[in-house]
């Protein structure tokens, strides 16, 4: 179990069950109520969620992230599937934030190979999202022959017209939505973000 802060909304009976049981859990248990909450009321939290059994007031308050409300509407709800739903979400919002990544103004989904910046968003080909993953972990340039090594697995029949083919479709694609002609830099050394 992950260790998670939960804010309870509204919610006496939910805060009831849980403080019982906080000792066993690696929850911190906190009673609020939704007219409390300001722009600030997460900032000390980097990991939280907020627990209610009513959605309709809360949803309405600008300072509250809906992605991070899970509402348990299901009243009288026994121990273990409450704590069992409060885990599943916890697991979900974990996977969101590890699926996606911030590179120089572009933000990538992972799992759904996309770059997206403002309203824009871009499909990406398996091969683009390893090769934009791969120059942005390495920082100096890349030559091709590093690049067909390291993302194509180095293959003696591969032509190095494949690595400059593939990177000549990336950056028309990047250039093409996102008007941005300097996303993949060429040099004498290889090819830098």
């Amino acid at each position: 179990m992950l260790s998670q802060n939960i804010f309870i909304i509204n919610s006496k009976t939910l805060y009831d069950i849980l403080n019982e049981v906080k000792n066993l859990l690696n929850f911190n248990i906190f009673q609020i109520n939704e007219k409390d909450l300001n722009k600030n009321s997460f900032d000390n939290f980097k990991n939280y969620i907020l627990l209610t059994n009513d959605l309709k007031n809360i949803e309405k308050n600008p300072y509250i992230d809906i992605a991070k409300v899970l509402v348990i509407d299901e009243m009288p709800i026994p121990i273990k599937k409450l704590i069992e739903k409060i885990n599943i979400f916890i697991l979900k919002e974990s996977f969101q934030i590890q699926s996606k990544k911030k590179i120089k103004e572009y933000y990538f989904d992972l799992n759904d190979r996309t770059i997206f910046k403002k309203d824009k968003k871009v499909k990406l080909t398996e091969k683009e999202l390893q090769l934009i993953l791969y120059l942005d972990l390495k920082k100096d340039p890349q030559n091709i022959t590093k690049l067909q090594n390291e993302i194509w697995g180095y293959n003696k029949d591969l032509e190095t017209h494949t690595v400059e083919t593939h990177i000549y479709r990336l950056r028309k694609k990047i250039q093409k939505e996102f008007n941005d002609e300097k996303f993949i830099k060429s040099t004498k050394k290889g090819y830098s973000l």
